[in-house]
């Protein structure tokens, strides 16, 4: 199984996408390069950091991409069939996971689910104020309707707040050693050529909601 050392950021990151800028540079990459078998041949390189700061959790995506569609921009809308990127997390042992999915245009999916010891999904939608605290930066326009199909690197960043997961399990372990959970994905359901990459692979049927299959993300 994998596991991610999550460095300590003396400052926040600056939210500007800048995959080598002074906060990320020496940050080790996670390599999200598991594709299920329902995959197309597109099979785009993929590449995520992940920084803690006392303000809460920084994530920044780097996709190689062709094939790049982006419509959805209602939040909390289904943000999986675009050229998407997702982190799902659970920050305690047995009390929950969030997802949180983005599209290459910014607009965010964020759910909690309480359900964390099998394939079962019954989200709690996070919106209005809490889903405000969720501050994203995308490098590619909100809309892309017709689809990219030229190279083109895109990246998603966003941060997420402590106070956001304790309002719905508590205190989180957030000290150096302190031990989270994780998965991260590179979907794109409904475009020409569909695929779902995966960090900790997941075997059988294709979900991502599995939070059995999560791995140790470990505060450095």
């Amino acid at each position: 199984m994998n596991h991610y050392t999550i460095q300590n950021a003396q400052t926040p990151p600056a939210l500007d996408g800048a995959w080598e800028g002074p906060a990320w540079a020496d940050v080790p990459a996670i390599d999200i390069a598991n594709f299920h078998d329902r995959s197309s041949d597109h099979h785009p390189v993929t590449h995520a950091k992940v920084l803690h700061h006392e303000t809460g959790i920084h994530v920044i995506f780097r996709v190689q991409d062709r094939h790049v569609r982006s419509v959805v921009t209602t939040p909390n809308g289904s943000v999986c069939g675009d050229s998407c990127a997702e982190f799902f997390v659970e920050p305690v042992a047995g009390r929950g996971y969030f997802n949180f999915e983005i599209n290459c245009g910014g607009t965010p999916l964020v759910h909690y689910n309480a359900v964390s010891a099998a394939f079962r999904y019954d989200p709690v939608l996070i919106e209005g104020p809490r889903l405000e605290k969720v501050i994203i930066f995308h490098s590619m326009s909100k809309t892309v309707d017709s689809e990219i199909t030229d190279p083109v690197t895109w990246f998603v960043q966003f941060t997420a707040p402590f106070e956001l997961f304790e309002a719905f399990v508590g205190p989180v372990p957030r000290d150096s050693g302190a031990v989270w959970r994780g998965n991260f994905y590179k979907c794109a359901d409904f475009t020409s050529q569909p695929h779902w990459a995966m960090w900790n692979r997941i075997p059988g049927a294709l979900g991502f909601h599995r939070p059995e299959f999560f791995a140790p993300l470990i505060f450095a």
